[in-house]
């Protein structure tokens, strides 16, 4: 998949590449010490820093800012990156997402996973997609349960900001 165009549509969002102009927006989102942490990264210290996160870590044809369709409001980031330690091939991908405190317990994330999965499976051609959660993210792990994602396996020294944590893996295959 190489169209860096794609936008994704559900009901009450679009989901859509980065772009170099989203880094304020990203900035504000991301420097809450409740999303980063709970994710796997530490919370941005500059409007600079989360311009080179959209230029290195999310300029992936796969990775997508997760707007409101109603205002192009930016609210989270969800996408698939192909991860060599995880993926046995191509036709499997790691999903990631996150959405800004403000946003939560408004369905947003369930939405855009659902169709981030659809699109996985019908138009990527994925035959599985990974997605995890530190243990104690209770939030996460009710969205991948929602979604239908099932355990596959725990983690148990994933080493974060001298940290060691559990990550609960858990994949959903395309005949589920």
């Amino acid at each position: 998949m190489n169209d860096k165009n794609v936008i994704i549509e559900t009901e009450r969002l679009l989901l859509r590449n980065w772009r170099g102009e989203d880094a304020k927006q990203l900035y504000e989102l991301a420097k809450d010490p409740l999303v980063g942490p709970a994710a796997g990264w530490n919370p941005h210290k500059s409007v600079v820093e989360s311009e080179n996160i959209i230029n290195t870590v999310f300029n992936f044809p796969t990775v997508y800012a997760i707007t409101l369709k109603e205002t192009g409001e930016i609210i989270g980031c969800i996408g698939f990156l192909f991860d060599k330690n995880l993926c046995i091939d191509s036709s499997e991908a790691l999903m990631g997402y996150w959405l800004g405190v403000y946003y939560w317990d408004n369905g947003y994330i369930t939405e855009a996973v659902n169709e981030c999965i659809r699109y996985a499976f019908n138009d990527l051609k994925l035959t599985r997609i990974w997605c995890g959660n530190f243990k104690e993210n209770t939030r996460s792990a009710h969205v991948q349960e929602k979604c239908g994602f099932k355990y596959h396996h725990t983690e148990k020294d994933n080493n974060w900001s001298d940290e060691v944590k559990e990550v609960i893996i858990n994949s959903l295959t395309a005949m589920t």
